[in-house]
């Protein structure tokens, strides 16, 4: 269905509509396809910036987030999709963002502990970036060191490249990019004070510089996003969310530090 944009129409791209619709298909998978499942709606709310490529300043945003992750005979699958509702002036007033994985797990596969010390498992790692109002595309292959810390839900190491398989200012979109490295720690930490039951969880991750196709250097940069959650009840959590992004998006003249106001429902 398309969504209305500074006025105008823009078709939901078709590729992007079969992957989401594929995406969804795993959510609603028989229960006995999956090991477990877990699938959350996350709303959020926050003043955050743009970079200077774009504008500058800093705007209300409200973010939809639909995410869901699973684990099956031989490993597991993540998926979010956000609905980006944005007050900038100058850009959409509604974006698509959305990221896909799936790891294989060795140890599953063999039916053998793959690992030593801290790492409990290793997995191959497949992956799908898209962004829609930039046009982007890219691809994510590598390893997945499943960590086995104490007191944590989970804790992951993924090393991986970046792959840009974007078609650039051809398409009307963002400059097409070299291919570079990516690196991301992922967790959740649960804990309880008193009877009242919290978690932090999110994820840190590094990408590498690169070059785009007009010869403009993109800085590498770190992006932080740990969430506070208050587990209100089994299905409902309030929060935080604490951005920070050095080099947002490559530029080296934007460095966000943003919190944002988050509400969490366990489907």
């Amino acid at each position: 269905m398309p969504v209305r944009s500074n006025g105008q129409f823009f078709a939901f791209p078709t590729r992007l509509g079969i992957a989401v619709l594929g995406l969804l298909t795993c959510v609603c998978a028989p229960a006995q396809a999956t090991d477990w499942s877990d699938t959350e709606f996350h709303f959020q709310l926050g003043r955050l910036d743009a970079p200077s490529f774009a504008g500058g300043g800093r705007a209300l945003h409200v973010i939809y987030t639909l995410q869901h992750a699973s684990g099956w005979k031989y490993g597991d699958n993540f998926f979010f999709v956000d609905v980006v509702d944005s007050r900038q002036p100058g850009s959409p007033d509604v974006d698509f963002y959305g990221e896909a994985y799936a790891n294989f797990s060795l140890g599953k596969v063999t039916g053998d502990r793959i690992g030593a010390g801290p790492v409990a498992d290793v997995g191959l790692l497949g992956g799908f970036n898209w962004a829609v109002d930039a046009k982007v595309r890219k691809y994510v292959a590598g390893v997945r060191m499943t960590l086995g810390l104490e007191g944590f839900a989970f804790a992951n190491l993924d090393v991986a490249a970046l792959i840009d398989d974007s078609k650039g200012l051809a398409s009307g979109g963002a400059p097409r990019e070299n291919d570079t490295i990516l690196v991301d720690f992922n967790f959740a930490r649960p804990f309880r004070i008193g009877t009242a039951d919290f978690s932090i969880e999110g994820h840190i991750e590094y990408v590498g510089e690169r070059t785009n196709e007009l010869g403009g250097k993109v800085e590498s940069w770190i992006l932080a996003q740990p969430q506070l959650q208050w587990h209100l009840t089994d299905r409902i959590a309030l929060g935080i969310e604490y951005q920070f992004w050095m080099n947002k998006l490559g530029d080296r003249d934007t460095d966000e530090n943003a919190v944002q106001a988050l509400f969490v429902w366990n489907l």
